[in-house]
């Protein structure tokens, strides 16, 4: 049993989600004005993050951190107040993620040198694992409200309630929950050797990774391994074994990370799926940079499950 080396980057979250105050209109509402409340910026696809650029570059003596803004200073900027949701308490005090993303230049509302707004995943694996999970936590609400502006059922519009956590259509009164998709992701390996796949998403990278796909209704998580391999690259596997789990809200997904025993060896990739996929030896992977390819990057779970195989082997 090959067991996590460490936390997966954006677990570990501090935040007592207090899921039970949700429906509290007037707690909510008296934290919404609490100066001391702490609001998380997302403006689009991008998290503020303090010590960066804006071109994600960490600053010269400088540590990447999460930029929370108290509720003083947003009622001292006038900031206004977008879409919002509740995240939580953390050290007694609110958490809410803020949109920022009706805004095209979301800088101007802000204090120069508060940070700048980039993609977490550049960032994730430098920052405290806690802030690196609040960031995260905002990002995928953020991103499912705004994307839940109109009712599936009727074509309504959908208005936030719960604290941000639920969208109610205003026409049949149907009430929509944050989704997160559930996808296997998994190195297939047998003795020494593990297969690894090329995708067509990094067609300037020559990056091999663990293979991976979303879980299908009426499927169990080791039944989708199976499938996922044998579409991929045409093998059959045996023995499935749970690593890990990682929040991905990149945009709303759930990593849920495995290991499994390859029955047959012959790879039939599927064109349509990757450019390539290949059997590696643990000493290839381990001189990856010498042999020009890349890993995939470090703060997420392909890269956990390829390293703790290694570690084990």
């Amino acid at each position: 049993m090959i067991r996590p080396g460490r936390p997966n980057i954006y677990t570990g979250s501090p935040l007592d989600r207090c899921a039970e105050k949700r429906d509290n209109n007037e707690w909510v509402l008296a934290r919404l004005s609490d100066p001391e409340s702490l609001f998380v910026p997302v403006w689009r696809t991008r998290s503020l993050i303090a010590g960066v650029g804006p071109d994600g570059a960490v600053l010269a003596g400088a540590e990447p951190q999460a930029a929370m803004l108290s509720g003083r200073l947003l009622q001292d900027l006038r900031a206004p107040r977008g879409p919002w949701a509740f995240l939580g308490l953390w050290r007694e005090r609110a958490v809410f993620a803020h949109d920022l993303s009706a805004e095209e230049a979301p800088e101007r509302l802000l204090p120069e040198g508060v940070g700048a707004f980039v993609d977490l995943r550049g960032l994730g694996s430098l920052m405290a694992r806690e802030e690196a999970s609040i960031l995260a936590h905002a990002r995928g609400v953020m991103h499912w409200q705004g994307r839940h502006g109109f009712c599936g059922a009727c074509g309504g519009r959908c208005e936030a309630a719960s604290a941000g956590h639920v969208m109610k259509c205003t026409g049949c009164g149907a009430s929509h929950f944050p989704r997160t998709d559930p996808a296997v992701i998994m190195l297939v390996t047998r003795g020494d050797r593990a297969i690894l796949g090329h995708s067509h998403r990094f067609p300037l990278v020559k990056m091999y990774s663990t293979l991976a796909g979303f879980v299908e209704p009426g499927e169990s998580l080791e039944e989708a391994v199976a499938r996922e391999v044998f579409e991929e690259v045409g093998v059959r596997v045996g023995d499935v074994r749970y690593h890990s789990s990682q929040p991905w809200p990149f945009p709303a997904s759930l990593m849920l990370g495995f290991y499994a025993d390859a029955l047959t060896e012959e790879i039939n990739f599927d064109a349509a799926e990757l450019k390539d996929a290949r059997w590696f030896s643990q000493e290839q992977i381990r001189n990856h940079e010498a042999l020009e390819f890349r890993l995939p990057r470090v703060d997420s779970i392909a890269r956990r499950l390829i390293e703790d195989w290694l570690a084990a082997g």
